[in-house]
């Protein structure tokens, strides 16, 4: 029997039962979230490990864990070690494709123009300043425009197995077919064409073990498209759209391809949230809020479509005036209020990311 005084794992487990998290609608201890708990005297330390290193509300739960366990009689002092493991699809066998990739993100829009190659690259990112393993992939085969937003030049190299090596920037294993192509060279290519380039991206790069693979998507719903949401292991999809009303025609019309493919694929695909871009601007003179389009925001549209809204991030010009010069926007002015913007949507989109992995029940 302990003594009267003396701290046990289940008080601590039963105190952590009152923190819940918001998006997954349980405890954090019957999600298997509390680890390693040790106890002595009245000293406690424990760690919470979270589905993604990106989850907004990390501090929150790690204060609310310290007052939840300091409240337990005979506790003197609480140390909370706040860690990430994430989760990502069931590995079928070795040979699948892309064996080491939890989660393949692809980055899709119904139109060009709507900034879908540099919300790409900045959620990247934003994903690895978290901690996180991620790797970029360009399959815009028309118009590869990664290896400039990114700063990267040079063909990559192969390993042993004749694999192509990614090319580390800012923290992301990037590649794109800009990478082996002349700089002046025009792609014309019919679908077939495309769709083994797109297939090559995929199988003859050796991307190793990452989290996040982001996929920057070529507008549309061609044959690029099609072939990713056919060929890969895709766990959710992020439509990039502007506060159009021709716009969100056409996000509707991407979200609709892939709710068919998921249907006649009969695998998950789902769609993961919706991004507005240049969703407005604030006068450097006035200080007002100035709309640049008129029509439906992106909260608007997500509500419509029945799909998670993942955030808005502001028009400024710095934005395409970093990725001309090679480096994203969340690097060139990480605290501006486009760079924070990118932090809180990939916050989110990590968010949903864990729900759709998180076994029911």
């Amino acid at each position: 029997m302990p003594e009267q005084n003396q701290v046990t794992a289940q008080q601590i487990l039963d105190a952590l039962t009152v923190i819940i998290d918001p998006d997954l609608g349980r405890d954090i201890v019957s999600l298997g979230f509390v680890k390693e708990i040790k106890i002595c005297g009245g000293q406690v330390g424990f760690d919470i490990e979270l589905t993604t290193p990106a989850c907004p509300v990390k501090d929150r739960f790690k204060k609310q864990a310290e007052e939840a366990v300091l409240a337990i009689d005979g506790v003197t002092s609480v140390n909370v070690s706040m860690t990430s493991q994430v989760r990502g699809r069931e590995q079928v066998a070795p040979e699948e494709l892309l064996p080491g990739v939890k989660n393949v993100i692809a980055v899709a829009s119904g139109k060009g123009g709507v900034g879908k190659s540099t919300v790409s690259v900045n959620l990247a990112v934003a994903l690895a300043q978290t901690g996180a393993k991620v790797g970029l992939l360009d399959a815009d085969i028309y118009g590869p425009s990664i290896p400039m937003m990114m700063g990267t030049s040079g063909k990559p190299q192969l390993n042993s197995e004749n694999k192509i090596i990614p090319i580390e920037r800012f923290g992301v294993q990037i590649m794109s077919l800009g990478f082996l192509l002349p700089d002046d060279q025009a792609v014309v290519w019919r679908g077939p064409l495309v769709a083994g380039a797109v297939k090559q991206l995929l199988t003859d790069v050796d991307w190793g073990e990452l989290d996040y693979l982001v996929v920057d998507l070529p507008p549309g719903t061609g044959d690029a498209p099609l072939t990713l949401a056919q060929t890969a292991p895709l766990t959710g999809i992020v439509i990039v759209m502007t506060p159009q009303d021709v716009a969100l025609s056409i996000a509707s019309k991407s979200v609709a391809m892939f709710r068919k493919l998921e249907e006649g694929l009969k695998r998950p695909m789902p769609i993961l949230g919706i991004v507005e871009n240049m969703a407005g601007f604030v006068c450097s003179n006035c200080g007002q809020y100035h709309e640049v389009f008129v029509g439906a925001g992106g909260a608007a549209a997500a509500e419509r479509l029945d799909v998670p809204f993942l955030g808005a991030i502001p028009l400024d010009p710095g934005i395409s005036a970093s990725g001309d010069a090679g480096v994203p926007a969340i690097v060139a002015a990480p605290d501006s209020p486009q760079s924070l913007s990118f932090h809180e949507i990939a916050g989110r989109l990590a968010q949903q990311l864990s729900i759709t992995q998180m076994p029911k029940g």
